[in-house]
């Protein structure tokens, strides 16, 4: 397999590695230590809160169900091939259109999908992986949005920290294990079809994207791309694709 997918996929797997060996017991203390409690305020149902949020599968799946409108491609793309068509890990929930970027399923401080909720939307704030710190320390972050938002020191059992923590780590996992999957697939599908990655591409059609142009996005969702056109903000599946 090609760069850049070989040395993505190795460094990813070195991630999962060292996420599987940290002490379940110190994720639980930091829980009970912290002592999260949500207040309802939905800034974590922005945007300009948390960004984009990326959908398991089965999440997609769940959501198609409910509402197929609801989803688009992920904004931050991969890779760009040299006839410019670029590749995304997965797919999103839509924003509302507002300057926070809400998400669609949020209706007045409530989500309308709160049984089907995607993974990420039942474990968060809790997380557990590497990421530079404002002073480009990168080390394990556990709390995402820490005193930014929802309460604190509230009465975590151990017993509750422990499911907490469990779940975390498995939902880190899964993430983790699924962007291998994309990066195998996308080597292989890049290998098979003669293309390559080519950063001046993705430049030019990011400049062309920004300026109102159209781009195509093929949106890896189990096993396969999905084609889809961007225009303006704005994305549309392409039929049949």
């Amino acid at each position: 397999m090609t760069a850049p997918f070989s040395s993505l996929i190795a460094a990813r797997l070195r991630e999962r590695e060292e996420l599987r060996k940290y002490p379940e017991e110190e994720l639980c203390a930091i829980i009970r230590e912290v002592g999260f409690s949500c207040d309802l305020c939905g800034r974590c149902c922005t945007r300009v809160f948390n960004g984009h949020v990326l959908l398991f599968d089965e999440d997609v799946d769940r959501i198609r169900e409910t509402d197929p409108l609801s989803l688009e491609p992920v904004p931050l793309y991969d890779f760009c091939d040299q006839q410019g068509t670029f590749y995304a890990a997965g797919y999103t929930t839509r924003s509302q259109g507002d300057a926070d970027g809400t998400c669609i399923f949020l209706e007045k401080g409530r989500c309308r999908i709160y049984s089907l909720r995607p993974a990420v939307c039942r474990v968060y704030p809790y997380m557990l992986h590497r990421e530079p710190d404002e002073a480009g320390v990168t080390d394990w972050r556990q709390i995402s949005g820490l005193d930014l938002h929802g309460e604190y020191h509230a009465d975590i059992s151990r017993e509750e920290s422990v499911l907490i923590a469990r779940e975390t780590m498995e939902f880190e996992d899964a993430a983790l294990s699924r962007e291998i999957e994309f990066l195998n697939y996308s080597g292989e599908y890049f290998q098979e079809h003669g293309l390559r990655h080519v950063r001046k591409m993705y430049g030019d059609g990011m400049r062309r994207a920004r300026q109102g142009g159209e781009i195509a996005v093929m949106v890896y969702h189990r096993d396969h791309f999905e084609r889809w056109r961007v225009r303006a903000g704005s994305a549309t599946p392409v039929p049949g694709a």
